[in-house]
């Protein structure tokens, strides 16, 4: 194949599976880090901890509908509802988490990042499937509202980007749950004004 005349179709898959998707788990891995050097276990605790799993799950969604499922009507309006969701309670994590702890510059732009990415994924999603996004907003929906397994999956791709999630982002965000858990557990009547004294 040569590289100078891919389609644009091809590129943008390209630029999701290689490129925005891997991008999610490495800044999803970063803010796991920024939260754990913040000490947020001493803080905003189980109760912002349940909301980064809550946000990581509601991106997982789209992302496994995706891979497996061909794009039209009933998965683009699943992936908008749930983008609307996640902005939602990403709007409460960081209004709950600024008031509560220390909120590092480099955490900022985690979040932009992490912020922004779905939006993109989406508007390219767009792009490639537009006959689908008509059909969406012209309300020719019939024929159009049943997920339609994919005939052809890249199992080599799905079964090593899973992989890396689990590694990358669902283990972390597990054992922050845990560590916040187990400090509220064994702190019970510490106050956040102590813990950062």
């Amino acid at each position: 194949m040569d590289i100078r005349h891919i389609p644009t179709d091809t590129l943008l898959l390209y630029f999701i599976m290689y490129g925005c998707l891997p991008a999610w788990l490495i800044f999803g891995l970063a803010d796991y880090f920024c939260h754990r050097f913040s000490q947020i276990e001493k803080t905003t605790g189980v109760r912002e901890s349940i909301l980064h799993i809550v946000m990581g799950g509601q991106i997982a969604i789209p992302i496994f509908l995706g891979l497996y499922f061909e794009v039209n009507v009933l998965l683009l309006l699943i992936v908008f509802g749930v983008l609307v969701f996640h902005e939602w309670v990403a709007h409460h994590d960081v209004a709950y988490a600024q008031n509560t702890r220390h909120v590092s510059i480099w955490e900022i732009h985690v979040h932009s990042f992490l912020e922004v990415l779905p939006f993109v994924v989406v508007g390219l999603l767009v792009c490639k499937k537009w006959s689908a996004f008509i059909d969406l907003i012209t309300l020719n929906w019939a024929g159009h509202m049943t997920l339609i397994p994919r005939t052809m999956v890249d199992w080599h791709y799905t079964t090593m980007y899973f992989a890396l999630m689990m590694i990358a982002d669902v283990a972390p965000y597990m054992e922050e749950l845990w560590r916040c858990w187990r400090y509220q557990v064994t702190h019970p009547t510490v106050t956040y004004e102590e813990s950062v004294s």
